[in-house]
């Protein structure tokens, strides 16, 4: 397997893109807004954005919001009128994907979702299917924004988690390196070329690519055990307003609902995103709900994040540091003052 590194100059992005157009679906970042990025389906024309973190994340891609996992319908059976078949067809689309311009913590984030969803018991096969279909193509963080802190979660500006291809930012485009078979696939496209008089300025760029360590997470599960019982969740939420958005912004919450809709005797079943910050969440059939206020809610998210989730997958805390939910917060509840606070009150 080839690991040359190759350049590809900015100037010839759209026409790279504008052919995988043909065979895979191509997702890069595009101004969805004069403020928003996000990740869409790109189109000849699209108005790439690949300076920064997309505001969206990469996640719906592999996890739709809202999918159809099978249809039903129901038929009485002519030889036997005392009895109703069931007829059940999966719907399973995983089309050629191709993700261009992730950054770092969500190429990171899918091996955090992969875990969940490929491993242990039970695999997702819908999951499983686009996972295998997807291709990822990730740029290195020369900038990191003011909020971003992988570092403190075991990321790394530089890091190749997740991704096919890396791309380093240098004059007049990006060193492109293949991190598997897939990225050798991709880099063979004309469009890139020799690398020689570009590997030095890459080297250089990521050799400067740092972000300290903002949240000290040593022992981490064990504060937040002492605190479970503690006002300090009242305290901390107090401004907070249950919109979940920190939860449908952020790259490795996988909650989901499932749902049959029928209509007569055929109906469909959906799976749609979930957040546990919504009231509804545990709400029981009974009417009770064992985390009924904000604060235990609150206390839920960020004790799966770095307490249950390191606990049941190696180590690996539920976040990737990319600081989504801090800038889109309406109430600017801020994940790495709850996480340093902990810290001194337990």
């Amino acid at each position: 397997m080839s690991r040359e590194s190759r350049f590809l100059a900015e100037e010839v992005i759209p026409e790279l893109l504008g052919r995988l157009c043909a065979t895979s679906r191509v997702f890069a970042p595009v101004r969805a807004s004069k403020t928003v990025v996000a990740m869409r389906a790109y189109k000849d024309g699209s108005p790439l954005a690949l300076d920064r973190l997309a505001d969206l994340s990469l996640k719906e891609i592999l996890l739709p919001q809202t999918e159809r996992l099978l249809t039903y319908q129901y038929k009485k059976n002519l030889e036997d009128l005392a009895r109703t078949d069931l007829e059940v067809r999966e719907i399973l689309e995983a089309p050629a994907t191709l993700v261009f311009g992730a950054r770092p913590c969500d190429a990171r984030a899918i091996t955090l979702m992969d875990a969940v969803f490929t491993g242990g018991q039970w695999e997702d096969p819908y999951y499983v299917a686009r996972r295998e279909a997807t291709t990822v193509v990730s740029i290195l963080c020369a900038d990191p924004a003011e909020t971003c802190f992988c570092s403190s979660v075991g990321g790394d500006p530089a890091g190749r988690e997740g991704a096919d291809v890396v791309l380093t930012p240098v004059t007049g485009g990006y060193v492109a390196e293949a991190v598997t078979a897939k990225g050798d696939a991709l880099l063979g496209d004309e469009v890139f070329a020799p690398a020689a008089d570009k590997a030095g300025e890459a080297e250089e760029v990521r050799e400067k690519m740092n972000l300290k360590v903002e949240v000290d997470l040593d022992d981490m599960p064990s504060h937040l055990s002492e605190l479970f019982d503690s006002n300090f969740w009242e305290k901390v939420t107090a401004k907070c307003i249950s919109c979940g958005a920190c939860t449908f912004l952020c790259p490795t919450c996988y909650c989901f609902n499932i749902t049959d809709e029928g209509a007569g005797l055929e109906g469909e079943r959906i799976r749609t995103w979930d957040s546990c910050m919504f009231y509804h969440y545990t709400l029981e059939a009974s009417g009770h709900n064992p985390r009924p206020t904000k604060a235990e809610r609150y206390r839920n998210r960020i004790g799966h994040k770095f307490d249950y989730m390191p606990s049941r997958y190696d180590g690996q805390y539920g976040c990737t540091g990319c600081g989504r939910c801090i800038r889109g917060c309406p109430v600017s509840l801020d994940i790495r003052q709850v996480l340093r606070e902990a810290k001194t009150r337990a």
